[in-house]
């Protein structure tokens, strides 16, 4: 497995940073979509920029995305066309008997969550996901660690081990803090997916782990919350990108 790395998304005050992030999450990120709903040249998987931007005072999430649009496309030379196509998709729903965990109180600083600060952080040991303001998504020691979470961010974190979108189906507006407990050899795999998913170069005996793997055991162990993944079919939007540049124009 690759040593530990940190990227993602980060705001401070005024200014946006972006670090050592693949062009497709740009893209997923500023026109709020799934990676697996970008479709363009496969070196977009792997080729990784450091952006850095000032935010106008009073700019909200959609204000960035629109922002980080406008610059890809003109960095980039970049040509898009959205269509809607129907993709086969997880979905994430309360099992029967209902969630088996407690929703969180409201959070008085939920206001000023800024829907768009991730930062990321993975390797052998693990990979941790930080949505901001205590939030996060954790992946390390054979289990799940989930803190603060929405079903909708739970389920945009599941994408990233998955071999397709989830969806989050549940209806529920609420956070929660809970864990789920893997076997080991989910945890491998699901940490090997994690890795291919973000574009990482693996060896072929690491692939291997992958061989067979459905995520059965996994889906079953979610029901441990109250939660079950389905397979189903949803249509979804898609960036399609025309043209681009592999080269970004100087600022």
């Amino acid at each position: 497995m690759p040593n530990q790395a940190a990227i993602g998304i980060h705001i401070d005050g005024a200014q946006v940073r972006c670090a050592f992030l693949p062009l497709r999450d740009y893209l997923a990120m500023a026109y709020h979509v799934k990676v697996n709903q970008i479709v363009g040249p496969d070196w977009m998987n792997t080729e990784r920029f450091d952006i850095a931007a000032k935010i106008p005072a009073g700019g909200s999430a959609d204000h960035i995305r629109e922002m980080l649009q406008t610059l890809l496309e003109a960095r980039f030379r970049m040509k898009i066309r959205h269509e809607q196509k129907e993709f086969p998709v997880y979905g994430l729903l309360a099992a029967k008997g209902g969630l088996k965990m407690q929703p969180l109180p409201p959070d008085p600083e939920e206001a000023n969550r800024r829907a768009v600060d991730v930062t990321a952080s993975g390797g052998a040991g693990g990979v941790n996901l930080n949505f901001g303001n205590g939030a996060s998504f954790s992946l390390a020691g054979g289990k799940f660690d989930i803190t603060k979470l929405t079903m909708e961010d739970f389920a945009q974190a599941l994408t990233r081990f998955a071999d397709r979108p989830v969806i989050d189906m549940t209806n529920s507006p609420a956070r929660y803090t809970f864990t789920v407990d893997l076997t080991p050899e989910d945890y491998r795999a699901i940490l090997i997916r994690s890795a291919v998913n973000a574009g990482v170069t693996l060896p072929p005996e690491a692939l291997r782990a992958l061989e067979g793997f459905t995520g059965e055991s996994t889906f079953m162990a979610l029901q441990t919350v109250g939660l079950k993944l389905e397979s189903r079919k949803a249509p979804l939007p898609v960036v399609i990108i025309d043209s681009i540049s592999k080269s970004p124009t100087e600022n």
